[in-house]
């Protein structure tokens, strides 16, 4: 494919976007851009880029147990040096996406995994910086690692802004329209390819309501030791230590979702999120209720697990797995393009009648009242509850953004 791809941040995301990338040579060049020095010398960024503390070395991720460097040529001079083959250049000095200059470098695919710069309607020279600043400074299409948030709530979505997740809409992404494209978050990934399959079975109708909790790993908002509040900070918990903690805290999941699966707003949902104290590895767990019928076949367990095991089969990118094993959260760290790994041990469903007063439903004719029984319905509905993994940086997430990266520069 060739070209020059730009990754701005080095964090969690950027880091191992950046093994991604170098180990698939998609680009013929990679520009990374960390905003500020680090350490004493370019030694420094390699350093931190050749070993993780979760996934191990980065030539083993590259070559196995075979005993070659995965970085070489480090020229502190030009700021570069060579990954797998692959020229990458570190910028170390504009945080303002406007200021990065990814023009000189020839950049035009920018993927920004810093999580600073999230509204795509904030200007371009918005003074603490933007998504928009990255066409000031040269790239044609800007890939966002998160979910678009708008703070003025009073304005609309851009049009020239979309949201994507592979193997659920890709196709929306529409070349001659799309400068910034949002890749959600790693929950939406997960939570997208769980729920897909079932509105393609059973339809958006018969799904009366829904809702998940995600058991998710630590992200750089914990800290790692209880500190103070910072002026204006409202949430409390989030300046505790994860060490030591399961903390409450909120997910955007549920807004996310219905940007890629348009379903989603025919059904009730309500999505809530728990961090506890694991570098990655984390869980949906998927609650739905749906509406039986008659004629159809009664929904249990081995029904719904089927409808994973189909999905998996017909998966064309394998981003869906069902597994029958009793995995634990370590098991699924690093599964090659598996945004949800469906725990078919644990779906667990239960069957039974709604029963209510039908004088509470709007809408309802008088005649049709008339003939119930003390005006009461009864409707069957089955409650299924599901289990689906993901690996929330490398294997679910960064796997399956990577390869969104590419589809962009094939088609830009």
């Amino acid at each position: 494919m060739g070209g020059i791809l730009g990754i701005n941040g080095l964090g969690r995301i950027g880091k191992l976007l950046l093994w991604r990338q170098a180990a698939e040579r998609n680009f013929d060049e990679i520009i990374v851009n960390t905003g500020r020095a680090a350490g004493t010398s370019l030694s420094d960024v390699a350093y931190y880029i050749e070993r993780d503390s979760t996934y191990g070395a980065l030539k083993k991720y590259l070559y196995g147990f075979k005993d070659h460097p995965a970085i070489t040529n480090v020229d502190d001079g030009t700021g570069t040096m060579e990954i797998n083959g692959v020229k990458v250049t570190v910028l170390r000095k504009s945080r303002n996406p406007k200021d990065i200059g990814w023009k000189d470098h020839g950049a035009e695919i920018v993927v920004d995994t810093t999580g600073a710069f999230v509204d795509p309607v904030k200007p371009p020279d918005d003074p603490k910086g933007s998504l928009r600043g990255h066409f000031d400074s040269g790239a044609k299409k800007v890939i966002l690692s998160a979910p678009f948030k708008i703070k003025d709530k009073s304005k609309p979505m851009p049009d020239d802004a979309v949201t994507a997740i592979m193997g659920i809409n890709e196709h929306d992404y529409n070349p001659a329209r799309h400068k910034l494209i949002s890749a959600a978050s790693c929950t939406t990934t997960c939570l997208a390819h769980m729920f897909k399959p079932l509105i393609n079975k059973i339809g958006p109708k018969k799904i009366l309501t829904a809702s998940m909790a995600t058991v998710h790993a630590a992200t750089g908002t914990q800290e790692v030791l209880d500190r103070l509040a910072k002026a204006g900070d409202k949430d409390l918990r989030k300046n505790r230590s994860i060490f030591n903690n399961i903390i409450l805290t909120t997910t955007g999941a549920a807004d996310t979702l219905a940007l890629v699966i348009p379903e989603m707003s025919q059904i009730g949902f309500i999505a809530e999120s728990v961090r506890i104290p694991t570098t990655t590895g984390s869980l949906v767990i998927l609650i739905v209720n749906i509406q039986e019928e008659p004629d159809r076949i009664l929904i249990d367990r081995d029904y719904i697990n089927g409808i994973y095991e189909e999905a998996a089969a017909n998966s064309p990118h394998g981003h869906i797995v069902y597994s029958k094993e009793q995995n634990v959260s370590s098991d699924i760290i690093s599964m090659p393009l598996a945004a949800v790994i469906i725990e078919g041990h644990e779906t667990h469903t239960r069957t039974a009648e709604i029963t209510f007063d039908a004088e509470r439903l709007v809408g309802v004719k008088k005649e049709f009242l008339e003939g119930l029984k003390d005006n009461m319905v009864r409707i069957p509905m089955t409650q299924t509850v599901i289990y689906g993994w993901y690996d929330n940086e490398m294997g679910s997430y960064v796997n399956v953004l990577s390869m969104l990266t590419k589809m962009i520069a094939e088609d830009y």
